[in-house]
């Protein structure tokens, strides 16, 4: 049985139901074990909490619950245990989830494959070693760690109050359990805090849970609007964050990406920083870290934590995983194992602090045009397509640098790119490119990918 996508089992709950909540639990729980189990506002999670902890307690594990909260903040109570976070994060109020943690770092795949194999073996602990629960609040101490990470990278002696001293926010929360955490944490620093959509509400009345440009239009007229310095936005559970300039404007999340990695990089004193991204991520990224003296690895979608693990593994003393990222998610690897939008949040603000605005916060950044498009593929051929695109694609374009770990990426001498790579749930191959002459470079790279696929026809 496969359960688990990119990032944790998700699906509509006529999918996630109780009954596989209590399954995973009692194929996760283990004697001895303790799980922290969080859920976010979603109307379903209730129910699946609890499920969730009657499998895990009749495996023989404890449980500490720790309600409604974010994401991050229940991989952040999983230190030196593990967690239970119930949760679809961006998707519709229709689904829900399960995303599992130990020691505040994601189940990675042979964890999740070790649950798929036992999930159906309905195995419960002897009667008398059943585990035990308790309740715990965690949110506050979630804040204040937040907090205090971010005031210590920016930490200037010669400077005392707050950190964001008369920096004018404006957060959607998106009816998500951000809420809870981004606003207060903001405030905290000393920023002037406007949170709207800021009532936790699983229906998601205010705008799908899913950020994004056509989401947060009514956002963005609300900031031109006002006389704010920077704008923040979460989905459901704030493990992602989109962040606007002053005028509405959403600033490009590679470009983000770039901008924290940047920063990262230049503060730490590591012989060989690294930042670990992935194959759709931007150039631009390599741009600015190249820049500030260190490297960029990449690792397939949703397993920035395996890849960190690889290169800390791989690595001698000198090196140091100083952050790592995917559009909208990040990893602030000083502060834990886990993507945390509340982080990502307060450190962009402090970011925008120290640049005086976000216009001078992008500015070193190099941002060319951007295309995705989708080429036609039958499941049945994307093994053959991918494995003909390794040699054609190179071909089409030989001034180019090739990397063929994770679909078919090719860097070219002006930091353009292009990534092919097969959708994992549509029958697709898609195609990312960035370029000064972006629409040449995707129909130049659509004519060979449509070649593959034609020649890989049974």
């Amino acid at each position: 049985m496969t359960l688990f996508g990119t990032a944790g089992i998700r699906g509509p709950v006529e999918q996630i139901t109780p009954s596989l909540a209590l399954a995973v639990g009692r194929a996760a729980g283990e004697p001895g074990e303790t799980f922290v189990v969080g859920r976010d506002g979603r109307e379903t999670g209730p129910a699946l909490a609890a499920a969730m902890e009657a499998g895990l307690e009749s495996a023989g594990a404890d449980v500490v619950r720790v309600g409604q909260l974010p994401t991050p903040a229940l991989a952040f109570a999983s230190r030196g245990r593990r967690g239970a976070m119930i949760t679809a994060s961006h998707n519709p109020p229709t689904d829900n989830g399960i995303k599992l943690f130990v020691d505040g770092v994601e189940y990675d795949r042979e964890a999740e494959r070790a649950i798929e194999t036992t999930v159906d073996a309905d195995e419960l602990a002897p009667w008398d070693e059943w585990g035990r629960s308790t309740t715990l609040a965690v949110l506050g101490e979630y804040r204040d760690a937040v907090a205090a990470f971010v005031r210590d990278q920016f930490h200037d002696p010669e400077r005392s109050g707050p950190l964001l001293p008369g920096l004018s926010v404006a957060v959607d929360c998106g009816n998500g359990v951000g809420a809870l955490a981004t606003p207060q944490v903001l405030e905290r620093l000393g920023a002037d805090v406007v949170a709207v959509n800021a009532t936790v509400d699983g229906h998601f009345p205010a705008r799908e849970s899913k950020p994004t440009p056509e989401t947060l239009a009514d956002f963005s007229t609300f900031l031109e609007a006002g006389s704010f310095d920077l704008g923040l936005a979460h989905d459901g559970d704030a493990d992602r964050l989109v962040v606007l300039g002053p005028d509405g404007e959403v600033i490009h999340e590679d470009t983000v990406l770039a901008v924290v990695a940047a920063h990262y990089t230049g503060e730490h004193d590591a012989a060989d920083p690294v930042v670990v991204t992935t194959p759709n991520a931007s150039a631009r990224i390599d741009e600015r870290v190249r820049a500030e003296g260190g490297r960029v690895e990449r690792v397939r979608l949703g397993a920035l934590h395996e890849g960190i693990a690889r290169e800390r593994a791989a690595s001698g003393e000198e090196t140091a995983v100083v952050f790592a990222a995917e559009p909208w998610k990040h990893v602030h690897t000083a502060f834990g194992g886990w993507i945390d939008g509340v982080a990502s949040a307060a450190t962009v603000a402090a970011l925008v602090v120290d640049a005086g605005s976000t216009d001078a916060l992008r500015e070193p950044v190099t941002e060319r045009p951007y295309r995705k498009v989708s080429v036609d593929c039958p499941d049945d051929r994307k093994s053959e397509t991918m494995d003909v695109l390794e040699t054609d694609l190179p071909e089409a374009f030989p001034d180019a640098s090739v990397d063929t770990e994770y679909g078919v990426r090719l860097e070219f001498p002006d930091a353009s790119w292009i990534l092919v790579r097969p959708s994992g749930t549509e029958p697709y191959v898609r195609i990312y490119a960035e370029s000064d002459g972006v629409d040449r470079l995707i129909d130049d790279a659509s004519a060979v990918v449509e070649s593959a696929v034609d020649a890989a026809d049974p």
